[in-house]
């Protein structure tokens, strides 16, 4: 039985419509979604990307701002945004910890691993933010790596569509959702799942990504119960 997730947003996907920064509806919305897993005894960690505010590579284009800088500029916007999850969260009656690679104490945790997985044993939700706390890493790394860290049964990419397909849906109205992929084919065929790094160590731990809709209500809960009306994508062994 699933007892322990981490899910990975997007920073885009906090923005809504605006495409910058943090929609507020958007942020109720997740918030209240999280608070299903809670209330149904799921031991929950998140990681948020900072997309919504700038990206370490879009930054660091033209040569002005280094990369180095450009990724701290990133980490930085995570913050920003697991602090506003966290507020969310709360609101919502959730006890929430937001755990950062870089030491920030006036505004969070510095994660701590043991620390971590107390909190969470506690029924805590536990934010974490920074990334990796090195340049160069994804939060999609961040993510696997924190699920790896944390024991979690399994890592939940909340996107806007249903899951993998074979090309992009957006474009081509032909595109097949592809429900199971082995980790191998994801690398091999190089399948935006998530950047190499992070199926990699997914890989190498055995650790499943499952890739939906954050905007199909209820769909987190059936995904972790492994209801056969979840709609997504898996990829594992």
């Amino acid at each position: 039985m699933t007892k322990r997730i981490l899910v990975k947003y997007s920073g885009e996907a906090l923005a809504g419509e605006s495409g910058f920064g943090i929609e507020s509806k958007v942020l109720d919305y997740l918030a209240s979604e999280i608070k299903i897993l809670v209330d149904n005894g799921i031991e929950v960690g998140i990681v948020i990307g900072g997309g919504n505010f700038v990206r370490g590579v879009s930054a660091s284009k033209g040569g002005l701002i280094r990369r180095t800088s450009g990724d701290h500029m990133g980490m930085l916007a995570t913050v920003i945004n697991g602090v506003a999850m966290q507020e969310a969260l709360e609101y919502y009656g959730i006890d929430v910890r937001v755990q950062s690679a870089l030491e920030i104490k006036e505004v969070c945790e510095t994660y701590i691993n043991r620390r971590a997985i107390r909190h969470l044993e506690k029924g805590r939700v536990v934010i974490f933010v920074a990334g990796t706390g090195n340049p160069f890493f994804t939060t999609d790394t961040a993510a696997t790596l924190r699920a790896v860290e944390i024991g979690a049964d399994m890592i939940i990419k909340a996107t806007k569509v249903d899951g993998v397909y074979d090309k992009d849906p957006a474009q081509f109205s032909d595109a097949v959702m592809l429900q199971n992929i082995g980790y191998e084919q994801a690398l091999k065929e190089n399948i935006k799942v998530m950047d190499g790094t992070s199926i990699t160590l997914a890989m190498d731990n055995n650790l499943p990504i499952i890739v939906c809709n954050m905007l199909r209500s209820g769909n987190l809960l059936k995904i972790i119960q492994n209801d056969q009306s979840a709609i997504c994508s898996k990829v594992s062994n």
